[in-house]
């Protein structure tokens, strides 16, 4: 039943912890997702320094979905969005062709307080690589929920359980925010060929093996995917249909190691739009 289990990698961004699930050395992706990172969880003091903000940066390639379970963070970006996601929202931006944003903790560096939450990247299929980019967002209410006993799912993006999250994707996926009492039972959807759980909170058991908060366990293409929640337990399923190899570099993701290094070179030469609001620094390539 399972096929991998992949532990966090933690890493600081400059005052701030993630831990990084995706790409890991054992697999790059899964389904389309190509990224996956945990964004704390954190307690924010007020007058937190503007060092820990995410500056304006680019992206190819991909869609960014961000989701949090706590705090808030304040998105801008170079078509001209402006935008604070909160718990339980969703920020959908679609790079394409060519993207820059920024994410700032503007009310944690005035009030502090919590943070925490994931943010994956969703590879665009190749025909849709360079198509315009866009952004998108969705408040609570939009998103539909699924419930059966002992277990309440909210579709953030894609399709699962009868229900159809309003996100615009580009290819087959799911994308799911599942709360589960103890001893109440889940199984991920048979319909695509690529699935995994993240165990946000809680112990998980999956067979005879037993699963904590901060592991992302893969299931085996084609076989039964259930779990059984041996405590009170928030997971985030996540899968859907392969999109091909994918070069990653920095920011950029291309099925082109060649387009890749020409984003390289834009955003060195300053050929990148910047966010209208939040153009007076950025991150260099590294």
């Amino acid at each position: 039943m399972i096929d991998l289990v992949i532990d966090p990698r933690r890493r600081d961004l400059g005052g701030f912890e993630v831990a990084r699930l995706l790409p890991a050395a054992a697999r790059r992706m899964v389904g389309p997702f190509i990224f996956l990172d945990r964004m704390g969880p954190a307690t924010f003091a007020a007058g937190l320094p503007r060092s820990t903000d995410v500056r304006p940066h680019p992206h190819i390639g991909l869609s960014t979905l961000t989701y949090l379970f706590a705090g808030e963070i304040m998105h801008r970006d170079s078509v001209g969005s402006e935008q604070a996601i909160r718990p339980g929202e969703v920020n959908w931006m679609t790079a394409g062709r060519g993207i820059t944003h920024s994410e700032r903790f503007e009310r944690a560096r005035r009030e502090g307080g919590p943070m925490d939450g994931l943010q994956a990247w969703v590879a665009l299929p190749r025909e849709d690589e360079e198509i315009d980019p866009a952004f998108s967002h969705h408040a609570v209410a939009d998103l539909p929920e699924v419930q059966d006993k002992g277990v309440r799912r909210r579709m953030i993006a894609g399709e699962a359980y009868g229900a159809h999250s309003p996100v615009r994707t580009h290819s087959p996926l799911f994308y799911v925010d599942c709360v589960l009492d103890a001893g109440a039972h889940e199984q991920l959807p048979d319909a695509y060929a690529e699935r995994a759980v993240y165990v946000i909170d809680g112990e998980i058991e999956v067979g005879a093996q037993r699963f904590a908060a901060g592991q992302l366990v893969l299931f085996r293409k084609g076989a039964p995917a259930a779990l059984e929640a041996r405590t009170p337990a928030r997971l985030m399923l996540l899968g859907g249909e392969p999109v091909g190899e994918r070069h990653i570099e920095w920011n950029f993701v291309s099925s082109s190691k060649e387009r890749i290094e020409q984003a390289k070179a834009d955003w060195r030469a300053g050929r990148f739009k910047l966010p209208d609001r939040d153009h007076e620094e950025f991150i260099p390539l590294p």
